[in-house]
């Protein structure tokens, strides 16, 4: 209950003030290259229960290919880059928080093709918590665009390597979160957001956002 609160505030309140930031963004996007504003994309929500992600899009609408962000993809958009490098395009999911399919602070979701790879076992754990904007596996996990883009075969690098690793920090996140440590990680994350590092973006599932 205290969880939720703390979203429906944070959020809240995040929306208000960067409600001006926002429709700059929304303008920018939209006369950047044609398309929607908002990217959608279904991903896994708590239990299992998928939902539709609220994003600003960075690439070029329609564009195919894997749902994994590879180095220097060319179907980024030239404002979605800016928008991916400090993480600006990930502001309309506290749209998902006010609605109750994410929370502020929780294991990022993921899409179903890799979610169909997680072990039983761990699936249960990391999944018996609302997803977040941001967690301990989005700080740790800064240039996994970068490391996608240094293997040889990108997509099994990221289920056989990235993806476990990922998947064991959300299941420690989701048996030890308190207040206290979500807002721990939300401060780290506003610090490299301030430029303080470099911003927590988990490049490897992006989708076509």
């Amino acid at each position: 209950m205290a969880k939720r609160l703390f979203d429906v505030l944070v959020s809240a309140a995040a929306l208000l003030l960067l409600s001006p930031l926002l429709l700059l963004v929304a303008l920018a996007v939209k006369l950047d290259s044609p398309g929607p504003v908002f990217f959608r994309q279904q991903r896994v929500g708590r239990h299992g229960v998928p939902f539709s992600i609220h994003k600003f899009r960075t690439m070029q609408h329609g564009a195919g290919g894997l749902p994994l962000t590879v180095g220097a993809d060319t179907r980024i958009t030239r404002v979605g880059g800016f928008l991916r490098r400090t993480r600006i395009d990930e502001l309309p999911q506290f749209i998902d928080v006010l609605q109750g399919t994410m929370s502020v602070v929780g294991p990022r979701p993921e899409v179903p093709r890799y979610v169909a790879h997680y072990p039983p076992a761990l699936r249960a754990r990391a999944l018996a918590v609302r997803p977040g904007i941001t967690d301990p596996a989005s700080l740790a996990y800064i240039d996994e665009a970068g490391q996608l883009a240094r293997a040889a075969d990108p997509e099994r690098a990221y289920i056989e390597v990235i993806l476990p690793a990922k998947l064991a920090l959300a299941a420690d996140y989701a048996e030890r979160a308190t207040l206290w440590t979500d807002t721990v990680v939300l401060w780290r994350t506003v610090r490299r957001l301030l430029g303080q590092g470099r911003p927590p973006r988990q490049g490897g599932h992006g989708g076509h956002a």
